[in-house]
């Protein structure tokens, strides 16, 4: 099931675009709108059993969740494990939590 299934979209009609409006010969771009993740506590995260990874250049979070959990659509856990939404948050050699059972942290995550 894709975590987009339930988002809402939203219509960006903001003057700063103008210039990739016009790029693309519209006046309005349809955007999935960010979504609120629920606040997840200490204790929470606690049940979450990590192993520490070594972020390597090339590396990317869709990547680690297709090789961790088999799943590429659920690189979004390391995101929200390590408190980073996008792989250029990272820095080569920065070690990472990977939660080890992912059906846990969706639990914990509340996918």
């Amino acid at each position: 099931m894709s975590r987009y299934n339930s988002r809402r979209k939203g219509t960006n009609r903001n003057e700063k675009w103008e210039k990739t409006f016009e790029d693309r010969g519209v006046k309005e771009i349809q955007q999935y709108t960010t979504p609120r993740f629920k606040k997840v506590t200490e204790k929470q995260l606690q049940r979450i059993v990590t192993k520490d990874y070594i972020w390597r250049q090339g590396d990317r979070m869709w990547r680690l969740a297709s090789r961790e959990f088999g799943d590429p659509r659920l690189w979004w856990v390391i995101a929200r494990m390590n408190n980073k939404p996008t792989d250029a948050l990272f820095e080569t050699g920065e070690i990472i939590k990977i939660p080890t059972d992912v059906t846990i942290a969706l639990e914990v995550f509340g996918a």
